[in-house]
């Protein structure tokens, strides 16, 4: 592997990982999930996935992430994340662990249960296809939005699409959507430079999205489908200061705060 001028790797720790069987992997990121993230990993097995699970742990302490029951869920490797930082963190671990291992991209997902898991294949079959980076939407034809929070719809319609939309030039309709997936050729890219260290939370997704179209790669939405459970919509976000947060993230990284 050829690293990218920029290669700056979170301390993280390799707890097990079995043979590679594909040429593409399925990273989860989880803290804390419990059986939720059990349920996903049952319904995953199930499938014939043509990607290697994943687990990239930001520090659980529920005990849903020993060896013992991931492996029995078919899970190939556990990334177990070492130092500060949050999702952006997760993530940059996972990305470097999977280009070192030599996948020819990467799937990402949440390990709270409420996507559409039955897309992974999808994803990679539009990596397979020459896509470099490629957005699940529940809002174009095929996709679905179950019991989504009004405000999350407002928040998403009003300002985080229009703006990333706005600053990117490409006509995403579904921002705040986890579910992606991302070629080599993007994440080994110089001009996308995107294993340093400013990439800490929920910037890194936005910059992906934003500069993966600026800089000519190629980017599609695929229909996703995403179910929140009825009644209080579970979030690690906080209601204020979480939320502000993420506004001053969205402006900044469309402003090319993290621009190389």
């Amino acid at each position: 592997m050829i690293k990218p001028k920029c290669y700056e790797v979170p301390s993280y720790e390799i707890v097990f990982s079995e043979e590679k069987i594909h040429d593409y992997c399925v990273v989860v990121f989880v803290i804390n999930e419990g059986e939720k993230l059990h349920r996903q990993l049952d319904k995953m097995t199930k499938l014939s996935l043509s990607a290697d699970i994943v687990i990239s742990d930001g520090g659980s302490t529920d005990e849903s992430t020993t060896e013992q029951t991931l492996k029995s869920k078919a899970v190939n490797t556990l990334l177990l994340k070492k130092e500060a930082g949050k999702l952006g963190t997760q993530m940059r671990i996972a990305f470097s662990w999977a280009m070192e291992r030599g996948y020819k991209g990467v799937v990402v997902i949440d390990g709270n249960n409420k996507d559409s898991v039955e897309n992974i294949n999808d994803f990679i079959e539009r990596l397979e296809e020459g896509y470099d980076h490629v957005q699940g939407s529940r809002f174009i034809p095929g996709g679905k939005a179950i019991n989504t929070p009004i405000s999350r719809l407002i928040g998403l319609k009003l300002l985080h699409a229009p703006l990333i939309r706005y600053v990117s030039g490409f006509k995403y309709t579904d921002t705040t959507n986890g579910f992606r997936a991302y070629s080599r050729k993007l994440l080994l890219a110089d001009d996308m430079a995107v294993f340093r260290d400013v990439f800490k939370s929920y910037e890194y997704h936005y910059y992906l999205a934003i500069n993966a179209a600026k800089n000519g790669y190629k980017c599609i939405e695929i229909p996703v489908s995403r179910a929140y459970p009825e009644g209080k919509v579970p979030t690690k976000i906080s209601p204020i200061k979480g939320n502000i947060s993420v506004i001053k993230t969205l402006i900044d990284t469309c402003r090319g705060k993290f621009d190389v």
